[in-house]
């Protein structure tokens, strides 16, 4: 998908917007990072790993590989646009929240970061917290196929 395409998309989401949705975005097919470089590349009338070398240099903290268009505990329901649709996030309930809080609040004044680390992933099953060793090289993986956005 190129940018006036994924621009006019949430153009679109913004005008469908009511107020406090989560419009999510499928912006097709996945593509490889590796080749858009290599395309890149050959547009500008250069040659791949002769030109110019393409270097791998690993995940940062926090970075996701992969986006997903949908989370399990997420529902999604169509718009009048086949590729925009409205994202129904399951949402903690006040008091589980409330408690989590106490217990980050706790846990950030303490020096026990596995305990946090521990904490957030048993709050965030979905997401990859970041790693505490770094990564050298990643293979070419694929772009993201969807985006999230949230119009209050």
């Amino acid at each position: 998908m190129t940018i006036p395409e994924a621009s006019q998309l949430v153009l679109q989401a913004a005008a469908m917007a009511s107020g406090g949705e989560i419009f999510v975005l499928d912006m097709g097919k996945p593509v490889r990072i590796l080749d858009l470089a290599k395309d890149v590349i050959r547009l500008a009338g250069l040659k791949p790993y002769e030109d110019i070398d393409i270097v791998f240099t690993g995940v940062r903290n926090g970075e996701k590989l992969i986006e997903e268009l949908q989370i399990e505990e997420e529902r999604m329901a169509k718009t009048r646009h086949p590729k925009i649709y409205i994202g129904d996030i399951a949402l903690y309930p006040p008091n589980k929240l409330h408690e989590a809080l106490q217990q980050m609040e706790l846990l950030c004044h303490g020096s026990d970061d596995d305990a946090l680390l521990a904490l957030l992933q048993d709050l965030l099953p979905d997401s990859q917290l970041a790693r505490r060793r770094p990564i050298v090289a990643i293979p070419a993986t694929a772009l993201s196929r969807s985006a999230a956005l949230s119009f209050d």
